[in-house]
């Protein structure tokens, strides 16, 4: 299929116009009735269309009618999916301790740049062999074995088993059924005037976004900017090494994030500094990978911008649970959403910069700056302080 930058600028970014939309969906829902249950149902419906995509793309004959069908099948795949943070930040803040959440969630979040690095190694395999409609049999057909997997082992254990709270500040296991934990699942609203009126609140909407903008451009680009910068470089080293260092960094960020807390170190300052080593690490790559003239230069800089993002999961991304532990879904939810907006707007932009400038440079050094401000606002205004 030959598509132009701007066509594919529009098909890339569609995934985020229904991303975006669910977010908020999602976080109440999974506050509400469980996010084991928002995660599955979810999974269940990106898995199919994932499937059934190659199928669709071949619906029409024609270029125009093609687009729009893939453009509106994207935005649905994109709604499944965002259901799926929402729930998982939901699942943890009312599972895991307080002292352990950050190392949590960073294993559990950092799947995703895991099922990157798999999509970017095998996935460029099986595209080179078997054309373009591989890796989306391949992952439609893994995401419904694992909903199979969850639906058979999770959910009836949750239904029928009382989990253990671990309660550190009497030293002991309790066990608390869910249900009745009322501090773990809100039936009251969410107080969102008090949180509007709240400046912490904002810089953490403003972190999302702009560390987003930077992760979505490059997660959405950096395969065109290979191949257009260094056409004979093989696709697997740079769909795949950029990848391999950002799943370590992000379970790093986790237990970073734990062990300075309980070394005595406020959540506020631990949040900071872990979210600036994502900026300004982000910020700094990729203003330097704009003077880059070798391949192995360029993907220093791109592995090592990837890495430094990865270190957003021990920073903002834990902070809907800090600010408001008994709402953490929902809050993320919101925040999400803001920080999905760059996913079609940012990506958009970027295919509308390259073909009008024809300079990576111009897109880098925005994308840098914009990181620049993001942690630029969140130092001054974040607290991890407990809002509501």
């Amino acid at each position: 299929m030959e598509w132009t930058k701007s066509d594919s600028a529009t098909i890339l970014s569609s995934f985020f116009w229904g991303y975006t939309l669910s977010q908020v969906l999602g976080g109440y829902l999974s506050d509400r009735i469980g996010g084991e249950t928002v995660l599955a149902v979810g999974a269940t419906g990106w898995g199919i269309l994932t499937l059934l995509t190659p199928k669709i793309a071949y619906l029409y004959d024609d270029k125009l009618s093609r687009l729009y069908t893939l453009v509106f099948f994207r935005v649905i795949i994109g709604a499944f999916q965002g259901l799926h943070m929402p729930s998982l930040t939901s699942l943890i803040s009312r599972k895991v301790a307080e002292g352990e959440k950050s190392f949590a969630y960073s294993i559990a979040t950092s799947g995703s740049h895991l099922g990157t690095l798999f999509c970017g190694s095998v996935g460029s395999i099986f595209l080179e062999k078997f054309g373009w409609e591989a890796p989306f049999y391949v992952v439609g057909v893994l995401t419904c074995c694992w909903v199979l997997l969850l639906r058979l082992h999770l959910l009836p254990k949750q239904r029928e088993v009382s989990r253990l709270i671990l309660i550190k500040e009497i030293g002991q296991f309790t066990d608390v059924p869910d249900a009745v934990h009322a501090n773990r699942n809100p039936k009251d609203g969410v107080p969102w005037m008090l949180l509007i009126k709240t400046p912490a609140f904002w810089s953490l909407l403003i972190g999302h976004f702009c560390q987003n903008n930077a992760f979505f451009i490059l997660l959405s680009w950096l395969p065109t900017y290979f191949h257009e910068n260094f056409p004979h470089a093989k696709g697997w080293i740079f769909n795949v090494v950029p990848w391999l260092v950002t799943f370590p960094s992000a379970l790093l960020s986790g237990w970073l994030a734990d062990y300075m807390m309980a070394k005595g170190l406020s959540a506020t300052a631990v949040r900071k500094i872990i979210e600036s080593v994502a900026l300004f690490g982000a910020a700094f790559f990729l203003f330097v990978i704009s003077y880059s003239q070798s391949f192995a230069g360029a993907l220093f800089c791109m592995a090592m911008a990837l890495c430094s993002c990865g270190f957003h999961h021990g920073g903002v991304m834990m902070n809907p649970q800090d600010i408001a532990p008994r709402f953490a879904g929902s809050v993320f939810g919101v925040m999400n959403m803001a920080g999905s907006v760059p996913g079609f707007v940012g990506v958009y932009l970027t295919g509308y910069i390259l073909e009008t400038t024809k300079s990576w440079s111009v897109v880098f050094n925005l994308t840098s700056a914009v990181c620049i401000f993001g942690i630029t606002v969140y130092l001054i205004f974040g607290t991890a302080r407990r809002l509501i």
